[in-house]
């Protein structure tokens, strides 16, 4: 008798052990489906799931925590892309590690079945919320094996969000190959997604090394529309590569004045500085649009601005572009003594390499302006072979012609760089 009312005991003890179970596994199941349909999960929904899942983790067998993992992950991801916490990134990188590493327990071990390959969808999930986490990341070799051979089942998550995921995949490697320079690996990533807004920035980027400023242009307006679009809010969308959108317009307003455009280029510039007031090349970018304009006033001005930006943010208030930026502004006053000297501070003090050239050749105008022809003429043509599109090449080449060769009162200045 006994032994017959411990069995009823311990049968439902089993049983209640179950159905609590079963009530867990249900309301984590319930509340991912929550996140996971909703056009924009809210911070509220994406907190009960975390909640939920970890409570049926604490309970769940070893086959079923690849599955629960993965849907921790999801949503602890879901929130941090709300909270942009990088600490939530971690937490959702540790979440879907965990559900790859429980991945071979979730397959059965059915005789003569081949194994199933970890989703590629859990190891961009898993590689991007690193990145999200810590932008140096080094996770480009997960997720070139996540998309080489891309394996989406359908026992983890739906095929279609696996494959979202692929594209997110690629974007990034695009993404990393654009940081590199590297636009032909950026090319051949973003290929198979043609109209992506990655995929038209490095069509301009392209086209601007070619020299083709109006096809530039086009793409990096065509960019930044899809860009600057209202979000849908999807999790998957908020996981894409975002960009520099003051850089991004700064570099559209370069394209606008080099393709012969310079007052459509003012609004870009606007906008660039509307993100980034502290965008100093943005400012000269600007002041040579209103220069081209046909505006010399508001054009000094913002020389000037860009020059006080420059030191603002320089180190120690040292800056080669700084001395450059009010090296033009005292060219433009026609103090060509002053303007000389400011250019060659910029070479001596360091200047960025893409604006070297620009800031010999100024001084080189300056010091023809200046009235020293002969040698420094001769100088001034050679650097504009150097020069950037952005400097004023056929005002110098104007200037050089009416200065005669044989007068030569000033040898020609050199930088004496440190």
């Amino acid at each position: 008798m006994c032994i017959r009312i411990l069995l009823l005991l311990v049968a439902s003890t089993l049983f209640a052990a179950d159905e609590r179970q079963l009530t867990l596994e249900s309301r984590a199941q319930a509340d991912f489906d929550r996140v996971e349909l909703a056009a924009r999960p809210q911070l509220q929904e994406t907190n009960s799931c975390i909640q939920s899942q970890v409570a049926a983790i604490a309970v769940a067998q070893r086959a079923e925590l690849s599955p629960l993992y993965f849907r921790k992950g999801y949503c602890t991801l879901a929130g941090a892309t709300l909270t942009h916490n990088s600490s939530d990134f971690a937490d959702a990188a540790a979440a879907f590690d965990k559900s790859i590493a429980a991945w071979p327990d979730a397959l059965g071990h059915n005789p003569g079945d081949l194994p199933q390959p970890v989703s590629s969808g859990l190891r961009v999930l898993a590689a991007v919320s690193k990145l999200k986490a810590d932008p140096a990341a080094a996770v480009t070799r997960e997720i070139e094996a996540a998309i080489d051979r891309p394996a989406c089942p359908s026992s983890l998550m739906p095929p279609a969000l696996c494959q979202s995921l692929v594209a997110i995949g690629r974007e990034w490697l695009g993404w990393t190959a654009l940081q590199q320079d590297d636009l032909y690996g950026a090319a051949q990533q973003l290929s198979t997604s043609p109209q992506s807004p990655w995929a038209i920035w490095t069509t301009g980027v392209r086209a601007f090394r070619d020299r083709d400023y109006s096809q530039a242009s086009a793409r990096y307006r065509e960019a930044l529309n899809l860009w600057t679009r209202v979000p849908s809010g999807s999790v998957v969308e908020r996981l894409e590569p975002q960009p520099d959108l003051p850089r991004a317009w700064m570099q559209l307003g370069g394209a606008q004045i080099l393709a012969g455009q310079p007052a459509e280029a003012i609004p870009s510039l606007d906008a660039a500085l509307k993100g980034n007031p502290g965008l100093e090349r943005a400012i000269y970018y600007r002041a040579r649009a209103e220069e081209l304009s046909g505006h010399p006033d508001t054009a000094l001005a913002d020389y000037s601005l860009a020059s006080r930006t420059a030191f603002a943010n320089a180190r120690d208030l040292v800056s080669g572009e700084a001395h450059l930026y009010r090296g033009i502004s005292f060219y433009r006053r026609k103090d060509y003594s002053h303007a000389e000297d400011e250019f060659a501070s910029a070479l001596n003090f360091g200047i960025a390499q893409d604006m070297e050239h620009d800031a010999q050749a100024w001084r080189y105008m300056a010091a023809v302006a200046g009235g020293a022809c002969g040698a420094s003429r001769l100088s001034l043509e050679d650097a504009l072979v150097y020069s950037s599109p952005f400097f004023p090449k056929q005002e110098a080449r104007t200037l050089a012609s009416s200065c005669p060769l044989s007068v030569s009162a000033t040898p020609a200045p050199h930088a004496s760089l440190r």
